[in-house]
């Protein structure tokens, strides 16, 4: 049996199959399990045989059973709590109840598992070694431009997730203030069966999602790369000059005269020219 106390268990953000040994033994030995939603995590558990009783803990209910639940945990019970996908806390309930287990000093253990955040670092060819996660913009555009706003001159990686029904508006706002150039990664559906990654400068990532309606639909995680100060409107610039003299050189010459006006790498204009 489990050691009393409240375990935040990891658990997979689309395919079942990326579960620990430890997170199925957990959540098969607790004497509970909090799931941010029981009709969702239920497919979950019942792919792996586990009948162990659930509760819901979500944005809306958690003040009212974290109090039951702490006195189940002081009582010498295992809790396990759990998200809809990936690691709870993560833009997902949970803050609160764990907030209030350490502050009654009952025990807490890490079960560690699937992230959207690093799934998407891992695949999407962007500095990985220091970013900014953002979770969620907000839905109002205004307040979603100013957010973004706030964030044109950040040179960490920036994470952010999206939903289907604002990715194309995010894009088009993040290219209005980021730069059209500004590399990014749109990471759709991952670990599932229709997952893609999108990876280039924003201006093209727009026109993507415009043609391909398939590319707008499921769950999202946009990694954007940092600010480059002068570097940024210097490839701006050289990509624009690149452009003009393609009406009159190959690409490789086109690329190298743009990338020696503006001081940029030639390798990157000609990649922005592939791309």
């Amino acid at each position: 049996m489990s050691q009393a106390g409240l375990y935040v268990v990891a658990t997979p953000i689309g395919n079942l199959e990326d579960i620990s040994y430890r997170a199925v033994r957990l959540l098969s030995e607790a004497d509970l399990i909090a799931a941010e939603d029981t009709r969702h995590s239920r497919v979950l558990l019942s792919h792996y045989n586990i009948t162990t009783a659930m509760q819901s803990l979500h944005e809306h209910n958690e003040v009212q059973v974290e109090g039951r639940i702490l006195e189940r945990i002081a009582n010498g019970e295992s809790v396990a709590l759990i998200s809809d996908a990936g690691t709870p806390l993560i833009s997902d309930p949970g803050y609160r109840i764990v907030r209030a287990a350490r502050e009654a000093d009952l025990p807490v253990f890490s079960v560690p598992g699937p992230s959207a955040v690093t799934a998407a670092l891992s695949v999407a060819g962007l500095p990985p070694d220091r970013f900014m996660f953002e979770g969620f913009l907000p839905s109002k555009a205004a307040a979603r431009k100013k957010r973004l706003e706030a964030l044109c001159h950040e040179t960490q990686t920036l994470v952010f997730f999206e939903s289907s029904h604002r990715i194309k508006a995010t894009i088009g706002d993040m290219t209005e203030l980021f730069g059209e150039q500004r590399l990014v990664a749109v990471c759709r559906e991952l670990t599932k069966k229709f997952e893609t990654v999108l990876r280039a400068p924003l201006v093209e990532i727009g026109k993507q999602l415009a043609a391909e309606k398939n590319q707008t639909r499921g769950e999202f995680v946009v990694i954007v790369d940092g600010y480059a100060g002068s570097e940024d409107e210097a490839m701006y610039n050289a990509h624009k000059t690149a452009v003009a003299l393609l009406e009159y050189l190959p690409t490789s010459q086109a690329a190298r005269i743009a990338a020696k006006l503006n001081g940029v790498s030639r390798r990157r204009v000609y990649q922005l020219l592939e791309s």
